[in-house]
C-alpha cells in the first residue's frame, strides 16, 4: 500500500449508460453429450424430508457463540489487543490510555474525512480522527475481567482497582456508543472526552504536502439538556460534531459528519442521542439486530482457535460495513495512526468483502453500493480525453472513489476498478440480482474495459499488446503486457459478453470484446511460472499476488484445466520461494490457491503461517492485523481461505468440502451461499460427507461436485426423485426449480441434523485470556 502521484477532477454531469432488462438468466449446461438422463433411487420416492436444525433457538446460539467469545484477564495496552465495537459507521476500540491509569474508548467514524482533493487521498480526502473517551477510576487498576460477547455484540466485565470495582457494559448501535458503568466500594466512574486534531493520521510517516493548511480548532458547547458537543469545522467545507451525554450510570455518544453543510452534523449527532434514549432501550434494538443476523448461516469445525477466529471475522465485518454505508477503508471504521488512512483499491478493498458471500450476508456489501453511487466520479477519474466512454480509479481514494488513474504506457496502475467490479460480479452471482448487473456492473465495467481498449495495439506477431502498466505492488514495471491487466481484460471482456446476453443487450462493442479475447497476447510465463509481465520475471519477493490474478480469484486459469496444473504449481512454489516481502495476505492467498487444487493440507499449512506468532506479521491478539498501521483485509481474507476449503462455486460448479484438511474429520455447513444463489447445507463425519442439501433461491442451473462415493440418491423436498445427469468427474447436474430443495446422499437416508461439531483441536480464546 504505497502511494502514487495523484490526479483529481470533478465529475462531469452526464447520463450513465442505461440498459433494458431482457432475456433469460438461464445458462446452458456445459457440453456433456455423453451423459444420459438418470433418476435418483426410487426407494426414496414419497418420503418428504426436512433438516433437523438444532441452531434455531436463542439458547443454542448463545451457547455456541459463547465458546467463540474474546476474553481478557489482562488490561490491553494496544489497539490490536483490545475489544472492538462498531455498526458499520461508528467504531470504538478499548485499551489502556497510554501512560495513564485510565481506559481509552476510541471514537472514530467511517464517514469522517477531509474534503480537499487537491492534497490527495493521503492528506486531502483522508479519514480524520475524531477523539477518544477516557474512563478514569478513583483507584489504581489491578485487574480486568472482560468478555466481548459475539451473540450480543457487547463488551461486559469488571475493572478491579485499589478502591473498588467498576462493572461495565458497552455497545454501538445506530451510530451511538453506549456505555454503562456501575461503581462499587470506593470507586467512581469519571468520563472525559478528548477531541483529536483533525489532521491526517499519515503524519506519522511524512510531512503535509506543500500548501496544506491545518483545519480550524474545534469548539465546544453545551445544549439546554446538558448534552456536550464538540464541533470541528473543516477548511474544505463541512463539519464533524460529537455529542455526548451522561445520565446516571449511562454515557451515550454519537458522531455526525456533514459536507458541504457546516451545520447538519450538529443536528445529526443530537438526533442520534435522542433516538437512543438509554442504554437499555438501545441494547434491546441492538440485540434483536445481531440475533437475527447470526441465524442466516452456520459453520462449525473442530479447530477451536480457528473456529473462534472465523466467527469473530463475521462479527468484525458486520461491525465494519453495512450496505449503503461507507466502503471500508484499510482500518475499517476504527482509526489509529497509519500511513494508509483511505480506501485502497489494488487489493485491500477486494479482500475485505469476499467472506460475506459464503456467510450469506449480502446486506454488508457497501462496496457495490459505493460503485453504484459514484459513477460520475469514476468517469472524472480518467484523463479528460477518455471521459466520453471510460472510467477508472487510482490506487487509493476517499469513500467517494475520488482518485485519478494514470494512462497505460506510463507505468501507471490502471486495473483496480476492474478488479473491484469483480467483487460486485461476485455479489451478483451469489444473489442473481439483475439490478446489480444492469445498474452497476454492466455500465461501469463497460467503461473500465473501454479505457483499456484505447491503448491495446497489435504487435508484429498479430497479437494485441498493452503498453506498460504497474503490477501492484511489484517494484519493476514491465515494458508491456503486465499479467495483472491481461487477466482483468480477459475477465472483463468475457463478463461483458455474458452480461449483454443476460440483459438482452445488442451492444455495438460486442465484436470488439470478442476480438480482444481472440487476439490478446498470452500471459507471459517462464520456467518458474507466471511472470510479472513481458520481459519481467518474478525475481524479487513480492507480498502481492497481482501477477497470479488469473489463477485466484478470477479462476481463468484453474485446476479443472489439467494442462495448466503444472503452471499453477510452479507459479505458487516460486512465489513463496522468494521470502522477505511476504505479509499476512501472502499466506491467505496461497491457502486459497491450494484449496482450489483440492490440497487442503497444504492450504491449512499456509494459513497457519498467518497465525504463527513467530511470523513477521502475524494475526494479533484481538484478530486484527497491523503492518505500519491497521489493515483489516488480511484477517477477513483468512476467513475466505477457510470458506475456500469448505465450499467453492467458481466456474458454475458447486464443490462441497473440496479441500478440508485431513485432521478435520467433522464439519457442518448450513445455508452457505454460493454462486447461482444457492444455499448449501452439508455434514461431514469421520472424514466422510454424509449428506448435502441445496436450496435454490433463483432457479439457476445446478451442477454439484459432491465428493460422494457409491450409489447416489437425489430427492426433492417433497420426496420425489430429482432429475439428474451425471456430468463425470464426480459432478451431478440437478434440475432444481426456484424455492425448492434437493437432498443428495448415498446409502440409506442419513441423520439430517445441523449441529456444532465436537472440538478435537482445543485452543485458547482470542483476546488476552
Amino acid at each position: 500500500m504505497t502511494s502514487q502521484p495523484e490526479r483529481h477532477a470533478q465529475p462531469a454531469r452526464r447520463a450513465v449508460l442505461g440498459t433494458a432488462l431482457g432475456g433469460a438468466a438461464a445458462a446452458a449446461l456445459p457440453g456433456t453429450a455423453h451423459a444420459e438422463e438418470a433418476m435418483s433411487s426410487p426407494g426414496a420416492a414419497g418420503r418428504p424430508w426436512k433438516l433437523r436444525d438444532t441452531m434455531t433457538t436463542d439458547g443454542a446460539w448463545a451457547r455456541f457463540l459463547r465458546d467463540q467469545d474474546l476474553l481478557w484477564t489482562r488490561l490491553p495496552t494496544l489497539w490490536y489487543e483490545g475489544p472492538f465495537l462498531g455498526d458499520g459507521q461508528l467504531g470504538s476500540m478499548i485499551y489502556q490510555e497510554p501512560g495513564a491509569n485510565q481506559i481509552r474508548f476510541t471514537v472514530q467514524h467511517g464517514r469522517v474525512q477531509d474534503h480537499r482533493p487537491e492534497f490527495g487521498s493521503g492528506w486531502g480526502t483522508c479519514r480524520l480522527p475524531v477523539g477518544h473517551l477516557t474512563l478514569e477510576p478513583a483507584g489504581t487498576i489491578t485487574a480486568v475481567n472482560w468478555r466481548l460477547s459475539l451473540w450480543n455484540a457487547e463488551l461486559t466485565g469488571t475493572v478491579t482497582t485499589t478502591a473498588g470495582t467498576l462493572t461495565l457494559a458497552a455497545l454501538i448501535h445506530d451510530e451511538v456508543l453506549a456505555v454503562r458503568v456501575k461503581a462499587a466500594g470506593g470507586e467512581r466512574a469519571t468520563w472525559t472526552f478528548h477531541p483529536e486534531e483533525a489532521i491526517s493520521p499519515r503524519k506519522i510517516s511524512e510531512a503535509p504536502p506543500t500548501g496544506y493548511t491545518a483545519n480550524p480548532a474545534w469548539v465546544t458547547r453545551t445544549t439546554s439538556d446538558g448534552t456536550e458537543q464538540v464541533l470541528q469545522p473543516l477548511t474544505g467545507g463541512g463539519q464533524t460534531a460529537t455529542a455526548h451525554r451522561r445520565t446516571g450510570d449511562d454515557l451515550l455518544l454519537s458522531v455526525g459528519h456533514s459536507h458541504p453543510s457546516g451545520t447538519a452534523a450538529e443536528a445529526d449527532s443530537l438526533r442520534n442521542l435522542r433516538r437512543a434514549k438509554s442504554y437499555s432501550a438501545l441494547r434491546s434494538r441492538h440485540a434483536d439486530w445481531w440475533h437475527e443476523f447470526y441465524r442466516k448461516s452456520f459453520v462449525s469445525f473442530p479447530d477451536q482457535r480457528l473456529q473462534s477466529f472465523h466467527w469473530i471475522q463475521l462479527y468484525k465485518v458486520a461491525s465494519a460495513s453495512r450496505a449503503g454505508g461507507p466502503v471500508m477503508a484499510t482500518s475499517g471504521p476504527w482509526l489509529e495512526p497509519t500511513p494508509w488512512p483511505a480506501v485502497w483499491w489494488n487489493l485491500n478493498v477486494q479482500l475485505e468483502y469476499w467472506l460475506i458471500h459464503g456467510f450469506n450476508h449480502p446486506e454488508l456489501d457497501s462496496l457495490a453500493t459505493t460503485l453504484r453511487q459514484n459513477q460520475e466520479q469514476l468517469i472524472a477519474n480518467v484523463p479528460a480525453a477518455y471521459r466520453a466512454d471510460s472510467s477508472g480509479v487510482g490506487r487509493s481514494s476517499d469513500m467517494f472513489a475520488n482518485r485519478g488513474v494514470g494512462r497505460p504506457g506510463t507505468g501507471a496502475e490502471t486495473g483496480d476498478l476492474t478488479w473491484a467490479l469483480h467483487n460486485v460480479w461476485l455479489s451478483y452471482r451469489h444473489s442473481m440480482d439483475k439490478s446489480l448487473l444492469r445498474d452497476t456492473i454492466y455500465p461501469v465495467l463497460r467503461r473500465a474495459i473501454n479505457y483499456y481498449l484505447h491503448f491495446l495495439a497489435p504487435g508484429s506477431d498479430g497479437k494485441l499488446h498493452l503498453p506498460s502498466t504497474l503490477s501492484p505492488e511489484y517494484p519493476v514495471v514491465p515494458p508491456q503486457d503486465t499479467n495483472y491487466d491481461l487477466a482483468l481484460i480477459r475477465w472483463g471482456c468475457q463478463t461483458l459478453l455474458d452480461s449483454a446476453e443476460l440483459l438482452g443487450i445488442d451492444d455495438e462493442l460486442a465484436p470488439r470484446w470478442q476480438e480482444v479475447l481472440a487476439r490478446l497476447t498470452p500471459y507471459p510465463v517462464d520456467a518458474n511460472g507466471f511472470m510479472i509481465g513481458a520481459d519481467t520475471p518474478y525475481a524479487q519477493s513480492h507480498r502481492h499476488y497481482s501477477h497470479l490474478l488469473m489463477v485466484y480469484p478470477l479462476y481463468l486459469v484453474n485446476w479443472d484445466q489439467p494442462e495448466n496444473r503444472d503452471l499453477i504449481t510452479r507459479s505458487l512454489v516460486h512465489w513463496h520461494a522468494l521470502t522477505g516481502a511476504h505479509r499476512g495476505y501472502s499466506y491467505t492467498g496461497a491457502a486459497s490457491m491450494y484449496a482450489m487444487s483440492g490440497d487442503g493440507d497444504t492450504a491449512i499449512t499456509y494459513l497457519r503461517k498467518f497465525f504463527d506468532p513467530t511470523t513477521r506479521y502475524p494475526c494479533r491478539a484481538n484478530t486484527h492485523y497491523t503492518e505500519a498501521g491497521p489493515v483489516i483485509e488480511t484477517p477477513l481474507s483468512a476467513s475466505q481461505s477457510l470458506h475456500d476449503m469448505f465450499c467453492q462455486s467458481w466456474g458454475g460448479v458447486i464443490r462441497v468440502f473440496p479441500a478440508v484438511p485431513t485432521t478435520w474429520a467433522d464439519l457442518t455447513l448450513h445455508n452457505f451461499r454460493t454462486e447461482g444463489a444457492f444455499l448449501v447445507s452439508a455434514v461431514r463425519k469421520a472424514g466422510t460427507t454424509r449428506f448435502i442439501r441445496v436450496r435454490s433461491l433463483a432457479g439457476e442451473p445446478l451442477k454439484l461436485r459432491h465428493g460422494l462415493t457409491g450409489h447416489l440418491t437425489a430427492v426433492l423436498d417433497d420426496g420425489t426423485p430429482a432429475r439428474t445427469r451425471d456430468l463425470g468427474d464426480g459432478t451431478l447436474a440437478i434440475d432444481l426449480p426456484r424455492g425448492r430443495e434437493v437432498l443428495v446422499h448415498t446409502g440409506s437416508r442419513p441423520d439430517l441434523s445441523i449441529a456444532p461439531v465436537a472440538v478435537s483441536e482445543p485452543g485458547p480464546a482470542w483476546g488476552l485470556p
